[in-house]
């Protein structure tokens, strides 16, 4: 039996994201409430990003102006490796159930993070698509984002342009520099016909890899944590190194492995993985012009 309706599978593949409530219930959501909390209570402590993934880099990641007295955890990485409750939400949770009724039946698990803008998190995230970061031999690649905190229009939401994973693939790279982000033009457009992905804490946002979007600073006094796990289909073969490396890539949550490769034309530019704990640092390097002319007026 599926867990998401007709229509719901056809207002994904319509939109390119779907809003699901209720992907895990309300103990699990207090556990991974509580670890990351824990999480954040370690930060105080450090100064700078800490911690080891299993290629060496940062596993958790703090925003400019972190201090103990006012904690900025924005990002772990490969949660799924330190906490039992992120690692069962990604295995077997109706989130996972969800993306199998989407790209199913055979699916696999690429990678995880927990994106988190605390209360006056400065951090956005410029526009993008996800596949140019993570290509496939095709593109039946989902990004559910499990919404650990209530998502509102205040702390800094997920805004997408509905439709847009049906069209071209934007480059990352500009003047020989992969900037994580498109260039400024369709960056405006797309926040012309934005669109924000909300709901209650225990849901998911189900976006297609193919998807533009970004998000807004939380200015609000509310935090805004993300659950963030990368599927494919099992037949969806990386071309590029993941960049988040965890224990669990490849592993099945549904179906089965069939040792098969299917594959779809297209052509984009490799990415650059990060040096640093989070592709922030690629995205921070290389403003926009209106982000750079707001810095020569603050440093004026």
């Amino acid at each position: 039996m599926n867990t998401l309706s007709s229509e719901q599978r056809e207002q994904f593949w319509r939109d390119g994201y779907l809003v699901v409530e209720d992907v895990v219930d309300a103990a699990h959501l207090q556990a991974m409430k509580t670890d990351f909390s824990s999480w954040v209570e370690d930060s105080r402590d450090m100064t700078e990003a800490y911690g080891a993934t299993i290629d060496g880099r940062p596993r958790f990641d703090l925003e400019p102006g972190h201090s103990a007295e006012k904690p900025e955890l924005r990002r772990v990485n490969a949660p799924v490796e330190v906490s039992k409750a992120y690692y069962e939400a990604m295995m077997s949770s109706r989130m996972t159930e969800c993306v199998s009724d989407l790209i199913g039946p055979n699916v696999k698990f690429h990678h995880s993070k927990i994106n988190s803008k605390l209360p006056g998190g400065a951090t956005a995230v410029k526009w993008h698509q996800d596949f140019p970061f993570t290509p496939h031999s095709n593109d039946d690649v989902v990004t559910a984002l499990l919404m650990v905190d209530d998502v509102t229009a205040e702390n800094g939401p997920l805004e997408v342009v509905p439709g847009s994973h049906t069209g071209q693939l934007h480059g990352l790279w500009h003047e020989g520099v992969f900037t994580g982000a498109v260039a400024d033009d369709v960056a405006a457009d797309c926040q012309a016909r934005a669109v924000t992905c909300t709901g209650p804490a225990g849901s998911v946002c189900l976006m297609h890899t193919r998807l533009l979007h970004g998000s807004a600073p939380n200015i609000s006094s509310d935090p805004r944590t993300l659950f963030i796990c990368v599927y494919s289909a099992e037949d969806a073969v990386p071309y590029s190194t993941n960049p988040v490396p965890t224990e669990y890539e490849g592993v099945i949550v549904s179906g089965e492995k069939t040792n098969s490769v299917r594959s779809i034309p297209y052509t984009l530019e490799l990415p650059q993985k990060p040096s640093t704990a989070s592709f922030f640092d690629q995205q921070a390097e290389h403003p926009s012009p209106e982000e750079h002319q707001t810095q020569e007026e603050q440093a004026a």
